[in-house]
C-alpha cells in the first residue's frame, strides 16, 4: 500500500519541470565539505559559481550559464573560467577575462526537489566531474504568521468519475511552528471549510517538507481525516507558498493542490 501511494507521490512530482521550482539555493554534498555551487534560476535559465580547488588546492573561479533543455530535463550549458584585478586593489577593466573551458549540467534527482545531479568537464585537463548534490540548510526558516492567499487542486481517481474536478479557493492561514520542529497550517477556506495540516517538517536548504511517510495529518470540519504529502514549503519575501499531496479523501479520489498567500502579520517577511 506504502509504495503505491510513494509511486503515486513520484509521479506527481515527476509532473513538474523543474523549470516551474525554485532551485535558487546553495547546494553541496554534505560528504565532502568545503566545496559546493551556488544556483541562481530565473525561470529557463540557471547560473552557477563553483567554489571549489585546483589540482595545486587553491581555490578555483568556475561559473556556468545553463538553459533548460526539455529534451534531457537539465539545465545545460558552457563553463566558464574567470579571472580580474585583485580584490585588494583598484579595479583594472583590462585585467578581467572570461573564457570557456568546458561544459556544464544540472539536473534534479528523479521526483525529487531537493537533490540533483551536478556534472561538469574541463577540457583543457581532461577533467569530467559527476556529483550528488543537495540543498544545503543554512539556518531555520520560520514560517508562523498570518497569511491570506488561494490554492489551486484537483480531485482525480475517484470511483465515480463525475467527481473528478478542478477547484479554486480562497482563504485564511494561520502558520505555527515550534522548536521541535512540528508545523501546523490551518486554513479557513471561503467556501465555508476549515481544515488543518500537520507534522513535522524536514528543512531542505530554502524548502520545507512533510514526507509522506509518516506523512502530516489532514482534518477538515467535513469530517475529512486522513494524511498528506506536504512539500515545496517554502516562506517568501511576500508571504508562504507550497504544495500537498492527499492520497485518499474518500470516495475513492486523490487529492493534490498548490497554495500562495501574502502574509498579513508575523511573518518573518514582515
Amino acid at each position: 500500500m506504502i509504495n503505491a501511494l510513494l509511486l503515486t507521490v513520484l509521479l506527481l512530482l515527476a509532473a513538474v519541470p523543474a523549470k516551474a521550482m525554485d532551485l535558487t539555493d546553495i547546494w553541496y554534498n554534505p560528504a565532502e565539505s568545503g566545496w559546493g555551487v551556488n544556483l541562481v534560476q530565473s525561470y529557463d535559465f540557471l547560473f552557477a559559481t563553483f567554489f571549489i580547488y585546483g589540482s595545486n588546492g587553491l581555490p578555483t573561479w568556475y561559473t556556468a550559464q545553463m538553459t533548460w533543455d526539455e529534451a534531457s530535463s537539465a539545465f545545460k550549458g558552457p563553463l566558464y573560467a574567470t579571472t580580474g584585478t585583485g580584490f585588494a586593489f583598484p579595479w583594472q577593466p583590462g585585467n578581467f577575462s572570461i573564457v570557456p573551458v568546458g561544459n556544464a549540467s544540472f539536473a534534479l534527482a528523479p521526483n525529487s526537489a531537493y537533490r540533483g545531479t551536478l556534472s561538469y568537464s574541463v577540457t583543457a585537463i581532461g577533467a569530467n566531474v559527476l556529483k550528488q548534490i543537495e540543498r544545503q540548510t543554512l539556518k531555520r526558516i520560520e514560517l508562523g504568521g498570518a497569511y491570506s492567499g488561494a490554492q489551486y487542486g484537483e480531485y482525480y481517481n475517484c470511483t465515480d468519475s463525475t467527481r473528478n474536478r478542478t477547484y479554486v479557493d480562497t482563504f485564511d492561514l494561520d502558520v505555527t511552528l515550534g522548536s521541535d520542529n512540528r508545523v501546523t497550517l490551518s486554513f479557513a477556506y471561503g467556501s465555508d471549510l476549515t481544515c488543518t495540516l500537520t507534522g513535522t517538517v524536514e528543512q531542505h536548504g530554502s524548502l520545507y517538507r512533510i514526507p509522506l511517510v509518516p506523512g502530516a495529518t489532514y482534518r477538515c470540519s467535513d469530517g475529512l481525516d486522513t494524511t498528506a504529502n506536504v512539500y515545496e514549503l517554502k516562506a517568501t519575501s511576500m508571504g508562504i507558498e507550497g504544495r500537498f499531496f492527499a492520497p485518499s479523501v474518500g470516495l475513492g479520489c486523490s487529492e493534490v493542490a498548490k497554495f500562495s498567500a501574502v502574509y498579513v502579520y508575523g511573518s518573518p517577511a514582515q
